[in-house]
Protein backbone atom coordinates (compact mmCIF):
# COMPACT_ATOMS: atom_id res chain seq x y z
CA UNK A 1 0.00 0.00 0.00
CA UNK A 2 1.07 3.56 -1.06
CA UNK A 3 2.20 5.35 2.05
CA UNK A 4 1.90 9.79 1.51
CA UNK A 5 5.12 10.87 1.84
CA UNK A 6 5.93 13.64 3.74
CA UNK A 7 9.23 16.25 3.70
CA UNK A 8 9.55 17.88 7.29
CA UNK A 9 12.25 21.00 7.16
CA UNK A 10 13.02 21.70 10.73
CA UNK A 11 16.01 23.27 12.17
CA UNK A 12 15.42 22.56 15.73
CA UNK A 13 15.87 18.93 16.16
CA UNK A 14 13.24 18.10 19.33
CA UNK A 15 10.46 19.86 16.71
CA UNK A 16 11.66 17.75 13.73
CA UNK A 17 11.90 14.47 16.03
CA UNK A 18 8.24 15.25 17.24
CA UNK A 19 6.53 16.24 14.29
CA UNK A 20 8.47 12.88 12.50
CA UNK A 21 6.94 11.07 15.71
CA UNK A 22 3.68 11.99 15.42
CA UNK A 23 3.38 11.77 10.98
CA UNK A 24 4.80 8.48 11.39
CA UNK A 25 2.32 6.97 13.87
CA UNK A 26 -0.46 8.61 11.49
CA UNK A 27 1.18 6.36 8.85
CA UNK A 28 2.74 9.00 6.82
CA UNK A 29 6.56 8.28 5.46
CA UNK A 30 8.68 11.21 6.56
CA UNK A 31 11.93 12.53 5.14
CA UNK A 32 13.83 15.21 6.89
CA UNK A 33 15.83 17.84 6.04
CA UNK A 34 17.70 20.70 8.99
CA UNK A 35 18.03 23.30 6.67
CA UNK A 36 16.94 24.95 3.22
CA UNK A 37 19.56 24.04 0.58
CA UNK A 38 19.33 20.11 2.45
CA UNK A 39 15.56 20.87 1.57
CA UNK A 40 15.80 21.87 -2.05
CA UNK A 41 18.00 18.87 -3.01
CA UNK A 42 15.52 16.21 -1.71
CA UNK A 43 12.85 18.12 -2.97
CA UNK A 44 14.28 17.61 -6.41
CA UNK A 45 15.64 14.26 -6.00
CA UNK A 46 12.46 12.48 -4.66
CA UNK A 47 8.36 13.25 -5.15
CA UNK A 48 6.55 14.27 -1.93
CA UNK A 49 2.53 14.76 -1.10
CA UNK A 50 3.55 17.29 1.39
CA UNK A 51 6.29 19.67 2.56
CA UNK A 52 6.19 21.41 5.92
CA UNK A 53 8.00 23.88 6.14
CA UNK A 54 9.96 26.15 9.41
CA UNK A 55 10.29 29.86 8.37
CA UNK A 56 13.66 30.55 10.13
CA UNK A 57 16.17 28.12 9.06
CA UNK A 58 19.72 28.77 8.84
CA UNK A 59 21.34 29.59 5.51
CA UNK A 60 18.78 29.73 3.25
CA UNK A 61 14.97 30.58 4.75
CA UNK A 62 11.90 29.38 4.33
CA UNK A 63 10.40 31.84 2.58
CA UNK A 64 13.21 31.66 -0.29
CA UNK A 65 12.52 27.43 0.06
CA UNK A 66 9.14 28.40 -0.52
CA UNK A 67 9.54 30.97 -3.26
CA UNK A 68 12.19 28.11 -5.14
CA UNK A 69 9.09 25.76 -4.74
CA UNK A 70 6.59 27.70 -6.77
CA UNK A 71 8.95 28.95 -9.43
CA UNK A 72 9.79 25.19 -10.73
CA UNK A 73 7.42 23.83 -12.64
CA UNK A 74 8.01 20.39 -10.95
CA UNK A 75 7.00 21.21 -7.81
CA UNK A 76 4.89 24.73 -7.83
CA UNK A 77 1.19 22.77 -7.16
CA UNK A 78 3.28 20.76 -4.06
CA UNK A 79 1.22 21.83 -1.05
CA UNK A 80 3.24 23.21 1.86
CA UNK A 81 2.41 23.70 4.82
CA UNK A 82 4.35 26.56 6.67
CA UNK A 83 4.90 25.75 10.52
CA UNK A 84 6.42 28.84 12.48
CA UNK A 85 7.03 30.99 15.52
CA UNK A 86 6.37 33.93 13.92
CA UNK A 87 2.85 34.00 14.21
CA UNK A 88 2.52 37.39 13.89
CA UNK A 89 -0.08 38.86 10.99
CA UNK A 90 2.55 40.00 8.80
CA UNK A 91 4.56 36.75 8.98
CA UNK A 92 1.27 34.78 7.93
CA UNK A 93 0.82 37.17 5.22
CA UNK A 94 4.16 37.16 3.70
CA UNK A 95 4.08 33.18 3.98
CA UNK A 96 0.24 33.42 2.24
CA UNK A 97 1.45 36.45 -0.71
CA UNK A 98 5.36 33.56 -1.48
CA UNK A 99 2.70 30.69 -1.44
CA UNK A 100 2.21 28.61 0.99
CA UNK A 101 -1.19 26.86 0.89
CA UNK A 102 -1.35 26.49 5.02
CA UNK A 103 0.26 27.89 8.15
CA UNK A 104 0.33 26.78 11.44
CA UNK A 105 1.83 28.61 14.41
CA UNK A 106 4.55 27.34 16.52
CA UNK A 107 3.46 25.68 19.20
CA UNK A 108 1.35 23.20 17.25
CA UNK A 109 -1.13 21.01 18.46
CA UNK A 110 -0.20 17.31 17.02
CA UNK A 111 -4.37 16.79 15.74
CA UNK A 112 -3.80 20.11 13.82
CA UNK A 113 -0.59 19.01 12.29
CA UNK A 114 -2.10 15.49 11.26
CA UNK A 115 -5.49 17.16 10.11
CA UNK A 116 -3.70 19.52 7.72
CA UNK A 117 -1.24 16.96 6.20
CA UNK A 118 -4.21 14.79 5.27
CA UNK A 119 -6.20 17.41 4.50
CA UNK A 120 -4.00 18.74 1.90
CA UNK A 121 -2.71 14.88 0.93
CA UNK A 122 -6.29 12.98 0.93
CA UNK A 123 -4.33 10.43 3.10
Amino acid sequence: MFKTRVLIVEDEPNIMESLSFILQRADFDIDTAPDGVEALRQLRRHTYSALILDLMLPGISGLDVLRSVRSDKALEALPVIVLSAKGQAADRKAAETTGATAFITKPFSNAEVIDRVRELTGG
